[in-house]
């Protein structure tokens, strides 16, 4: 069956449909001079399709890996359904839809394909689940590591690093399933548990990263040991008495050996996120953020079932500033934007849509009052990055910085409510009185003032904040932030705690 789920969208790339190449990824950047390394041998990719990492996941072409592969096709070009047959298997999918049928069975795709030149690009992760291969990718050199079952890594080990040179033999590996030398445990998989507490394990639920920030749901009561790791540079995270949720597997890749991973992107600091069933005698997981450069870090455990490692580094010098004429000038940006549409709720409405309403609304009201200036990082659905974002509140001398965005956790973690986040201390001020008038505007739980190390709010100049509204993985939430009615309370409220806070 995993060779029939591959081949779905190795036919497809054999198939030339015009006018479906996905324009945001011929426009990201991440496209460029990639690499991709099967057992150590580097292969050739089309010049107009190479691996990269689109929204979030990294991409790769998948023909460069599966050619030679053959079975009976059928195309219906009015429906635009492909029907692939192989010794009494039948096989059913539509371009750009992630989902397909196999023998009539409705199967979810991890992404939906796309055509980039005459070329099918797939998730990573899909093409490691379908042909059982150990991958990895390199957010630095930006490569993609494939090692097949017949050559692969030990058991065990969670494979790459962010150190890894293109073209090597096989990527270093660093604590996964099992520690490095200098860990400074031992485990035997095999070895006796012993007298093991009877007591049930915390249950991981989910783990993501974002905004510079780790995050992981659990169910139950834990204790992370958090601690800094050096050649190459990680920072461990180990949950005693935890073990993954059985439906953890449904959301995040994670093979035989109770290991898996993801790549990040769009922050330099950290390359992948690995994580595994550490230890047995107790149940351990241990999750790995894999760095480019050591950094600091703040850990967040409410006990609420959401745990938080932030990501921190020395902030810059603040300074103070005003507008035109002497009056204070607001910057407000509306989060993501154009080829990044930040988190899909769970009514499949994208970030970025909630984000440009609120911000159009928050300058309609700004605009009516005479006693500040007000500009928008962005105005329209366009692409921007973090630094462009810095850049337009750093070059014009803003005074304050305000950046609007929905939350999102993997189910079936459902928190629900509004959070600000700053980083430097100079913005505690702005926060609190930010805060204050988003938990009223929107009505929804205070999950509180956070302080994280995000770009935005690190290297702008100065107060900055980042709100976000509500958490899009919530139905509750999602429902009312995109609605007229919510986005224009929770507009009135961030004027009112702009105005509170300059004193107008």
């Amino acid at each position: 069956m995993k060779k029939l789920g591959l081949m779905m969208f190795m036919l497809v790339g054999l198939l030339v449909f015009p006018g479906l190449a996905n324009n945001a990824y011929a426009a990201s950047a991440e496209a460029a001079g990639t690499h991709i390394v099967l057992d150590g041998q580097e292969l050739e990719q089309p010049a107009g399709a190479q691996a990269g990492i689109v929204g979030g996941n990294v991409m790769v072409p998948l023909r460069v890996v599966a050619e030679g592969l053959g079975y009976q096709v059928g195309w219906e070009k009015q429906s635009g359904t492909i029907t692939i047959s192989q010794e009494g298997t039948e096989l059913k999918l539509t371009l750009g839809q992630d989902t397909a049928y196999v023998d009539g069975q409705l199967v979810k795709l991890s992404s939906a394909p796309f055509l980039q030149g005459d070329s099918t690009l797939v998730p990573l992760r899909f093409v490691g689940e379908q042909m059982g291969m150990k991958v990895s990718w390199d957010n630095v050199t930006k490569s993609a590591y494939l090692t097949s079952p017949a050559g692969g890594t030990a058991s065990g080990v969670v494979p790459g690093t962010a150190s890894q040179a293109p073209g090597s033999e096989t990527p270093n590996s660093v604590p996964g399933g099992q520690p490095a030398a200098g860990d400074n445990h031992t485990y035997d998989p095999g070895a006796s548990t012993g007298n093991q507490a009877e007591s049930p394990n915390a249950l991981i639920q989910g783990i993501s990263f974002s905004e510079n920030r780790l995050m992981f749901a659990v169910s139950g009561s834990v204790t992370p040991n958090v601690f800094k790791m050096s050649g190459p540079e990680r920072l461990v995270i180990d949950v005693p008495n935890a073990d993954f949720a059985p439906t953890f597997g449904d959301v995040h890749p994670l093979d035989a050996g109770r290991n898996g991973q993801f790549a990040v992107s769009d922050y330099p600091d950290v390359s992948q996120i690995r994580y595994s069933l550490f230890s047995q005698s107790p149940s351990t997981v241990r999750i790995v953020i894999d760095l480019n450069r050591s950094v600091d870090f703040k850990v967040t455990n409410l006990d609420d079932g959401l745990v938080t490692v932030d990501l921190t580094v020395a902030a810059g010098v603040p300074s103070t500033n005003t507008g035109g004429g002497g009056r204070p000038l607001v910057v407000i940006d509306a989060g993501h934007g154009g080829s990044q549409p930040g988190a899909i709720s769970v009514t499949k409405k994208q970030e970025k849509e909630f984000t440009l309403a609120v911000a159009l609304k928050v300058e309609a009201l700004l605009r009516q009052e005479a006693g500040l200036d007000v500009i928008l990082t962005r105005t329209t659905d366009v692409t921007m990055t973090l630094q462009d974002r810095v850049k337009v509140a750093n070059e014009h001398g803003a005074s304050v910085f305000v950046s609007i965005h929905g939350n999102s956790i993997d189910p079936p973690s459902n928190p629900s409510g509004s959070e600000t986040y700053y980083t430097r201390d100079e913005s505690i001020p702005l926060a609190n009185v930010m805060h204050r008038h988003l938990v009223k505007a929107t009505g929804l739980n205070d999950r509180g003032v956070r302080k994280s190390s995000l770009h935005v709010t690190r290297e702008t100049k100065m107060p900055a904040v980042l709100l976000e509204v509500g958490y899009l993985s919530n139905k509750t939430d999602a429902e009312l932030m995109y609605t007229e009615e919510f986005q224009q309370r929770v507009a009135e409220g961030i004027v009112a705690g702009i105005k509170e806070y300059l004193g107008l």
